[in-house]
């Protein structure tokens, strides 16, 4: 297939490009910078200038342009959100919202027939599941009263967008926590080597994380044999808490442990960061993404893959 992937220079788009070029397809990289661009060449695709959020400048750039499909892995996040109307997710929530509709409408443009897009597990809510195992059959998108709900109704927009795209197969992938050496992780690394990166009393809640190549052997996998219209869970095999995950990174990097701060004082500097590190626990399921197209992660849990850092 001949494959549009906006946001291909970022730390899940990179490893998209790479991963597809090996399974045989032709990629077109979208970046709305020079230095993005740059990049995408050096990774073997061919770039376009283009900002998704500009609607007309997004279809020039792509007149003349055919393409079999169109993945939308744009944000504007360099590393975790902190706060609930911080640039980067605000933006990122447009990206979510006004960008997918525009890209949509450029993926009917190209005569594209196929489109996945990202989601997260955020948009199951930023609250405690308990010990239930999270199908995609749970409620998705559903308001719950509090401040991050801006985030979970741009998850659901960009996967109702995409799934109910008259003319399209469209698909969404829920992605957990991406984290890997390299751009995944690269400001939560530097903060645990300098002993600044906290974490909530009680170890914080307990979530789906995702090695970065794995969220890019998904994709290729929904990509090629997704069933349209459907939503897949895409996370390792062990839900862990963040106190495990970052003592076993700050391990293997030989940094010191995290320190343990009351949610309350974190919640003073960085309120939309411990709605995810200490409002949201969630035990999500991989099952539908294993059962139907045969993926299993290559890191199966936080173990392997912090333990790959000190490498």
């Amino acid at each position: 297939m001949r494959v549009i992937i906006a946001g291909a220079s970022g730390a899940i788009g990179r490893e998209l490009v790479a991963e597809l070029r090996r399974g045989g397809h032709e990629v077109i990289g979208l970046s709305r910078s020079a230095a993005g661009a740059r990049l995408i060449t050096e990774l073997g695709a061919r770039p376009i200038v283009a900002d998704v959020l500009d609607r007309d400048g997004l279809l020039r750039a792509l007149d003349g342009v055919a393409a079999d499909a169109v993945i939308h892995e744009a944000t504007a996040l360099k590393n975790a959100p902190t706060r609930y109307r911080g640039r980067g997710i605000t933006e990122t929530n447009r990206l979510r919202t006004t960008g997918t509709a525009h890209l949509v409408e450029a993926a009917r443009h190209v005569g594209a027939t196929r489109m996945v897009t990202q989601s997260m597990i955020f948009g199951y809510g930023f609250v405690d599941h308990g010990e239930a195992l999270i199908s995609e059959d749970a409620p998705f998108g559903r308001p719950r009263g509090v401040k991050s709900d801006a985030a979970t109704a741009a998850f659901a927009s960009a996967e109702q967008q995409v799934r109910m795209a008259e003319g399209l197969e469209g698909i969404a992938l829920r992605y957990g926590f991406v984290y890997g050496p390299g751009p995944a992780s690269d400001a939560m690394v530097k903060l645990l080597r300098k002993g600044r990166f906290p974490v909530p009393s009680g170890d914080g809640g307990r979530f789906g994380w995702l090695w970065h190549t794995d969220a890019a052997t998904a994709t290729r996998a929904v990509l090629e044999r997704g069933r349209a219209g459907e939503a897949y869970n895409v996370v390792d095999d062990e839900p862990a808490t963040w106190g495990q995950m970052f003592d076993a990174l700050a391990a293997a990097l030989g940094a010191p442990r995290p320190r343990r701060v009351p949610a309350r004082l974190l919640r003073l500097a960085a309120p939309f960061l411990v709605d995810q590190m200490d409002a949201t626990s969630m035990r999500v399921s991989n099952a539908k993404l294993r059962s139907e197209l045969g993926w299993r992660p290559s890191v199966p849990s936080y173990r392997e893959g912090t333990a790959a850092f000190s490498s």
